[in-house]
C-alpha cells in the first residue's frame, strides 16, 4: 500500500518532468524560429537589392528605348526626305531626257 504523501510527490515530481521537456521544446521552436526569422530578414534583404538593381536596370533600359526610339525617327524622316529628293530627281532626269 502506497503512502497517499509519497504518491503525490511522485505525481508532482512527473508533473515536473512533463513541464520541464515541454519547456525545452519551446525553447526548441523558439530557436528555430528565430532562425528562421533571421534567414527570412536576409532574404528580404537582399530581395529589396534585387528589386533596387532591378529598377534602376528598367529606368535605363526605358532612357535607351527613348533614345533609340528618336534615333529611329531621325533615320524615318531622313529616308523620308532622301526619298523625296530621289523622286525630283528622277523627274528632273525625265525632263532632261525629254527634252
Amino acid at each position: 500500500m502506497a503512502l497517499p504523501g509519497l504518491e503525490k510527490f511522485s505525481h508532482l515530481e512527473d508533473k515536473i518532468y512533463r513541464t520541464s521537456e515541454v519547456f525545452k521544446s519551446l525553447l526548441q521552436q523558439r530557436d528555430q524560429l528565430q532562425q528562421e526569422v533571421t534567414n527570412l530578414r536576409e532574404e528580404v534583404q537582399n530581395l529589396n537589392i534585387e528589386n533596387a538593381r532591378l529598377s534602376l536596370q528598367v529606368e535605363q533600359l526605358g532612357s535607351e528605348r527613348e533614345e533609340i526610339r528618336a534615333k529611329v525617327e531621325s533615320m524615318l524622316s531622313a529616308i523620308s526626305v532622301i526619298d523625296l529628293e530621289l523622286a525630283d530627281l528622277e523627274e528632273e532626269v525625265e525632263e532632261a531626257v525629254q527634252q
